[in-house]
């Protein structure tokens, strides 16, 4: 089973962002030394404790200070973009990072309606335009543009000796099919989704055609897991990103995750109880073992190429550690 790293890039009360950014580094380099195939870091744009809006820039960053694990987007929010300004960007890594670089390709707006309109003049018309936009892109990867359309006069460079590798992500059979049209590898963000995955994945498979880019379909699905010494102990580091999201659906929580003590004393209502509940069975939290057979359960039922793992902790080291314990039981 191959195991790789979502980084959301959270910060936590009485940290900085620039802590929280150095921590993804850290991460990225924990990961490689680990085993793990790829780190992946998300875009986000003003959302209360998550401290990365621009993946490209830390790709770099981290690029520069690791040697072998290959690094991604999570995703690149294509409504937001030109296409072209993408393939540059990335084709730009990939010079840098030679057979290490992958672009995912997303469409969630990834913050506030107000970031949104920041960001883009008609984001929901951009939407709509999502697979002419991702066509686009991978003409501009592949430079095989006709001749007679204009942007074949134009190349992103610098053109790199191995092309950026690209994803679809989503959580949607919309992404699924988008994925299978043009013969892309597909990430299924299951932590973050209430659909059928199984079905979706499924009928990424069936609708796959072959190209350029996969001789065949090719799955990432991605899960909220902590892991600890004891499952106890795990429950207990999970509990202040948990309380955290509840602060965050509330308007509150912009200090970024709390610690141990404030999670255990923050009030909470009958309903959020019930939803405190929910978060906790929509996560794989517990030993080295138990989650080992969470992971290989999921994989099984997903046939999943890859599983990816997201972890929030308020501390660095509580979640390095996850990783840590993860890599030792599922990737010996």
């Amino acid at each position: 089973m191959r195991l790789s790293i979502l980084d959301q890039s959270p910060v936590s009360a009485g940290q900085t962002a620039q802590q929280a950014l150095e921590n993804s580094l850290s991460l990225a380099q924990a990961g490689e030394k680990l085993g793990y195939t790829r780190y992946w870091i998300a875009e986000h744009h003003d959302f209360p404790g998550l401290t990365c809006p621009a993946p490209e820039v830390m790709l770099g960053y981290i690029g520069g200070q690791t040697e072998t694990i290959r690094l991604g987007s999570g995703a690149v929010l294509l409504p937001h973009y030109k296409p072209y300004k993408v393939a540059e960007t990335y084709n730009l890594l990939a010079t840098l990072f030679p057979g290490r670089m992958d672009i995912g390709i997303g469409r969630a707006p990834g913050g506030s309606a107000e970031a949104t309109m920041a960001l883009s003049d008609n984001y929901l018309e951009h939407v709509r335009k999502m697979p002419e936009s991702v066509e686009t892109l991978l003409h501009f990867f592949k430079n095989d543009f006709p001749p007679d359309e204009m942007f074949s006069k134009i190349s992103p460079s610098p053109v790199p000796a191995v092309l950026p590798e690209p994803w679809i992500l989503g959580t949607s059979k919309k992404s699924a099919i988008l994925a299978a049209k043009h013969g892309l590898s597909y990430a299924f963000g299951e932590f973050m989704s209430d659909q059928d995955a199984v079905h979706i994945i499924d009928q990424y498979r069936s609708e796959f055609t072959s190209n350029h880019w996969s001789p065949g379909p090719n799955t990432i699905v991605a899960v909220s897991t902590l892991c600890a010494e004891t499952k106890e102990e795990a429950e207990d580091l999970a509990l202040p990103n948990q309380i955290w999201k509840i602060q965050l659906a509330k308007g509150e929580g912009r200090n970024g995750v709390p610690s141990l003590e404030e999670a255990k004393q923050y009030p909470l209502t009958p309903e959020e109880h019930e939803w405190l509940d929910s978060m906790k069975k929509l996560s794989i939290t517990g030993s080295p073992a138990e989650v080992k057979s969470r992971l290989q359960e999921l994989n099984l039922r997903y046939e999943a190429d890859e599983m990816m793992i997201v972890t929030i902790t308020h501390d660095i080291k509580d979640r390095i550690r996850s990783y840590e314990l993860i890599a030792a039981e599922c990737l010996a």
